[in-house]
């Protein structure tokens, strides 16, 4: 009985991250649809879980009156996105690492940083040069990292916020 015992919780364990997660998508869902109500913006909230954290997105069928929630620059974006994280801390205890996009400003930021990390690995597979990108946030310098280390090749992040940036490396 012992071994069913054992047996059975590593099953538990990744059912209960899910859980989790799923949990805090439900708890910033109910936060931005408050949100959106009191800014009287139309938007649908969709809720997923990847890569280990939990992804809410609102979009709408006329992105224009999301693009105020979006910002300059996302700036709008990542302000209402560490909201939301505190309103899920508020309700559950944990810290969150909820995303969150808006209009598909994040989706379409992922794409053309993955591009800009590849671009960057050729450059310095070509010279065998280091490549110092420009400042960037957290998820940019998280995306690019990525591509760069798909394309066989190193990276880090130096400087201090808000001024940090990537480095691409020789291999």
């Amino acid at each position: 009985m012992t071994e069913g015992t054992i047996s059975a919780a590593a099953p538990a364990e990744e059912g209960d991250t899910l859980t989790r997660l799923e949990q805090e998508g439900e708890i910033a869902a109910d936060y931005l649809e408050g949100l959106l109500d009191i800014a009287d913006l139309d938007g649908d909230i969709d809720m997923d879980v990847e890569a280990d954290r939990a992804a809410v997105s609102i979009i709408s069928d006329s992105g224009r009156d999301l693009q105020k929630l979006v910002g300059r620059d996302g700036e709008v974006l990542e302000a209402l996105q560490e909201l939301t994280r505190l309103a899920v801390h508020r309700e559950t205890g944990d810290r969150s690492r909820l995303m969150l996009d808006i209009a598909g400003f994040r989706a379409k930021k992922r794409t053309e940083l993955a591009e800009l990390g590849a671009k960057a690995a050729d450059e310095v597979k070509s010279t065998g040069e280091p490549v110092k990108l420009n400042p960037m946030t957290p998820f940019e310098r998280k995306v690019v990292h990525d591509a760069i280390a798909a394309a066989g090749l190193r990276s880090e992040s130096e400087g201090e916020e808000p001024q940090r940036f990537v480095v691409v490396l020789p291999a």
